[in-house]
């Protein structure tokens, strides 16, 4: 009986199927508990969910190249899920427009920060290079940090993982720091928080309203395109700013 199951699972293993419907079966749970814990940020359903899928793939002894035959489909769907976020955009194009210059700016200065910062960090802390690459687009969304890593001879699953606790990690601080700073301009919520936090942040601050979501969509957009085009020109400068 142990060899039938055994025999069983390794067949569903293989399965691209079985990994998809687990993430997805997943994630309605960690939904489920962090609602029925009253929404914590602290529990955000992207942390427990990455806690109980990495228990159970070391449980299997699966290898994360086989649970990405499954996952990849949902990850794909991150790059139209970008892309709709035009929609929020084009409805307020005229308060963006008002404000262009002070959100190019401020996005250029938060791209930068967020970026330099990690680098800078993990470097006084011994990281080696394949570390910093892979540190360094970790605050702009998904699909464009894995491309960015891979660019710059980093691990795009390092860089993955990274970009899922940045998002979470800036949904947890957000609200205490929105509290803290007395801001109380939606707009400047929601530009900070998918600036900061991509796509977490973003759909965070459509849940303060829609225009916090339209202009963290903003954010999270300014933050990509500015990483994808000067992150590469950047790194040309580091080992200067390193010293070596």
């Amino acid at each position: 009986m142990g060899d039938e199951i055994t025999d069983i699972w390794a067949f569903l293993a293989a399965s691209p199927l079985l990994w998809l419907t687990m993430t997805l079966v997943v994630f309605q749970g960690s939904l489920w508990i962090n609602r029925r814990l009253g929404g914590s940020p602290v529990l955000h359903p992207v942390l427990i969910s990455m806690g109980i899928l990495i228990t159970i793939l070391l449980l299997t002894d699966t290898d994360y190249d086989t649970y990405f035959d499954g996952a990849q489909f949902i990850h794909f769907l991150l790059g139209p899920a970008t892309v709709a976020l035009a929609v929020p955009l084009y409805e307020n194009r005229q308060q963006i427009r008002a404000l262009l210059w002070p959100l190019l700016v401020s996005g250029l200065a938060g791209a930068a920060t967020a970026a330099l910062s990690a680098v800078m960090i993990a470097y006084l802390m011994g990281a080696e290079w394949v570390t910093l690459m892979s540190l360094a687009p970790k605050s702009v969304t998904s699909p464009i940090a894995m491309g960015v890593s891979e660019k710059l001879g980093g691990l795009p699953s390092l860089t993955a993982a990274l970009v899922l606790l940045t998002g979470a990690i800036g949904c947890i601080l957000a609200p205490g720091l929105i509290r803290l700073l007395r801001i109380r301009d939606d707009r400047v919520k929601g530009f900070a928080m998918g600036l900061s936090a991509h796509g977490f942040g973003t759909a965070q601050a459509f849940g303060i309203s829609a225009t916090a979501g339209a202009f963290a969509g903003l954010g999270l957009t300014l933050a990509g395109i500015m990483t994808a085009f000067l992150l590469p020109l950047a790194v040309n400068w580091l080992p200067t700013l390193m010293g070596g």
